[in-house]
C-alpha cells in the first residue's frame, strides 16, 4: 500500500529533495533515473494520495468501502506522476493536486469494472473488489469514480480539459469492446492489437500528461503532451505484455498466453514458430503446459523484438517533448518515458 509520503513507482523520499544518497536538501541539479524525476513532484504527489483518499469518501458506505479498497491496495500511481510532471514542465501556475487525482480515480473506475467483466481473481495482490463485495454494487462504485473523474475534471481543468477527458472515456470504452470481441481471435493482427491498447491504455496517459496544458489554455504545449502521453502510453503496455512471459515480476506469468490473448509478444512469436499459432487454436493451455509454450515465445526473440518497439515509440514521444521548454520538469518527463519501457515490474 503507497501511504502519504511515498513516491510512487519507486519507493519513499523527502519532498522537493535528492534520493538517498546525496546530503538531504540538496538542490536537484541532475535527474538519472524515475526517483530523481518524481523527487521534483514529491511533495505533490504526497498531497495527491490524500486527495484520492478524499475523493473515494461518500455517505454511502459501501461505495467508500469498495473504492477505499483498490485504493489502499496501492499502484504505481503513474497518471498523477504525469499530470504532475506536466505541469512542472509548462509553468503551471495554479495549484495541480486535485487535476492530478483526475486520471487515477478515472483508471480505478476501470479496472474496478474490468474485473468484473474479465471475472478476474486477483488485483494489486488482493482478491478482486468484486470476489469481496459482489459484481452489482462493484460496478456501481465504478461509476461513482467515473463521474467524480469529470466532475473533478471540469472543476479543476475547466471546459477544454473535461472536453477531451470525455472524448478519452469514449475511447477507453470503444477499446474495452474491442478487447471483448478479439479475445482468444487468434487471426487478430497487429493493427487490431495497437488499437486496442492506442483506446484503452494510452488515451489516458496522454490526457493526464497534457490536461495542465488544456487548463491553462495552451495548446501548443497540450499537443506535445499530449503526443509524448500517446507514444509513452502504448509503449508502457507493450512492456507489460513482455513482462507477462517474465517471472519475478510480482504477478503470475503466463496469464495471456492462458487466456490465449493475442499481444505483441505472441504476433511477433507467430512470425517465427509457424506450429505455435495452430497448437493455441486446440484451446487454452493448461498450468503445465504454459512453462514450455512460454519458452517457446521466448526462443523466437519476441520479447527482445517487442522491447525494440517499445523503445522507438517511446522515443518518438520523447522527441515531441522538445517542443517544451527546456526545463527540470521536461527532463524528468525524459527519465519517465524512458523508464516506462525499461522497468522491471
Amino acid at each position: 500500500m503507497e501511504r502519504a509520503g511515498a513516491t510512487p513507482l519507486e519507493g519513499g523520499d523527502h519532498p522537493r529533495q535528492r534520493p538517498a544518497g546525496v546530503r538531504a536538501g540538496s538542490p536537484l541539479t541532475r535527474i538519472d533515473g524515475p526517483v530523481e524525476a518524481l523527487a521534483l513532484v514529491a511533495a505533490e504527489l504526497t498531497a495527491a494520495e490524500q486527495c484520492l483518499h478524499e475523493l473515494v469518501h461518500s455517505d454511502v458506505a459501501a461505495v467508500t468501502a469498495i473504492a477505499g479498497y483498490l485504493v489502499d491496495a496501492g499502484g504505481k500511481r503513474l497518471r498523477p506522476a504525469l499530470t504532475a510532471l506536466g505541469a512542472l514542465a509548462i509553468g503551471y501556475d495554479r495549484p495541480a493536486v486535485g487535476l492530478m487525482c483526475v486520471g487515477e480515480l478515472l483508471h480505478l473506475g476501470t479496472l474496478l469494472h474490468d474485473d468484473v467483466v474479465d471475472d478476474g481473481v486477483m488485483r494489486r495482490g488482493r482478491p478482486a473488489a468484486h470476489r469481496v463485495y459482489g459484481n452489482a454494487v462493484t460496478v456501481l462504485t465504478g461509476d461513482f469514480c467515473l463521474a467524480r473523474a469529470i466532475w473533478l475534471a471540469a472543476t479543476e481543468g475547466g471546459q477544454r480539459a473535461v472536453t477531451e477527458l470525455g472524448r478519452v472515456v469514449t475511447e477507453m470504452a470503444e477499446g474495452e469492446v474491442l478487447q471483448l470481441r478479439l479475445a482468444g481471435d487468434l487471426d487478430a493482427d497487429l493493427d487490431h492489437y495497437l488499437d486496442v491498447i492506442d483506446r484503452k491504455s494510452a488515451a489516458l496517459i496522454s490526457w493526464c500528461a497534457a490536461a495542465p496544458a488544456w487548463a491553462a489554455g495552451d495548446d501548443a504545449m497540450a499537443d506535445a503532451l499530449a503526443t509524448f502521453g500517446r507514444r509513452a502510453g502504448i509503449a508502457f503496455q507493450i512492456t507489460d505484455d513482455v513482462l507477462d512471459y517474465q517471472p519475478g515480476t510480482g504477478k503470475m506469468p503466463g496469464n495471456d498466453l492462458r487466456e490465449r490473448k493475442v499481444t505483441l509478444p505472441l504476433l511477433y512469436a507467430f512470425e517465427v514458430d509457424s506450429d505455435l499459432r495452430e497448437d493455441l487454436r486446440a484451446g487454452s493451455p493448461s498450468d503445465d503446459a504454459i512453462p514450455s509454450l512460454m519458452r517457446r515465445v521466448r526462443d523466437t526473440g519476441a520479447l527482445d523484438r517487442s522491447l525494440a518497439t517499445a523503445r522507438e515509440l517511446a522515443a518518438e514521444g520523447i522527441g515531441a517533448l522538445e517542443r517544451l521548454p527546456d526545463t527540470p520538469g521536461r527532463q524528468a518527463l525524459r527519465v519517465l518515458g524512458r523508464h516506462l519501457v525499461e522497468r522491471a515490474r
